[in-house]
C-alpha cells in the first residue's frame, strides 16, 4: 500500500497530538501515571526527556491499548476516538503482523 507524503505528515502530526493528549491525561491521573511509570521503569524526573523518544511514546500508547478500561477512560475524558489512539499506536509502534504493511 503506497502512502502519500502529505498524508504521512498529517498522520505524524495527529499521532504526536494524540501522544501529547495521553501524556497530559496521565499527568492528571496520579494513580494511572504511577502505574505506567512502575511498568515502564521510567522515573518521574526522566519524563521531560523521554517524551522526545518515539520508543517511549510507543510504550505509553501501548500502555493504554493493552488495557481497554484505561483506553476507554482516556477516550471519554478527552473526547478522543479509540481509532485515533490505535492510529497513533500503529504510527509509533510500526506495522504488526496483522496490518499488511510490513
Amino acid at each position: 500500500m503506497r502512502r502519500e507524503p502529505g498524508n504521512a505528515r498529517s498522520n505524524e502530526a495527529k499521532a504526536e497530538e494524540t501522544a501529547g493528549a495521553i501524556l497530559g491525561w496521565l499527568a492528571n491521573e496520579p494513580d494511572m501515571l504511577g502505574r505506567f511509570l512502575a511498568l515502564s521503569g521510567v522515573q518521574p524526573n526522566q519524563l521531560r526527556n523521554a517524551v522526545n523518544d518515539p520508543g517511549f511514546l510507543a510504550g505509553m500508547i501501548d500502555f493504554l491499548m493493552g488495557h481497554e478500561p484505561t483506553l476507554l477512560a482516556f477516550c471519554e475524558a478527552t473526547g478522543t476516538k479509540p481509532e485515533t489512539v490505535a492510529a497513533a499506536w500503529q504510527h509509533y509502534s510500526g506495522p504488526g503482523l496483522g496490518s499488511g504493511d510490513y
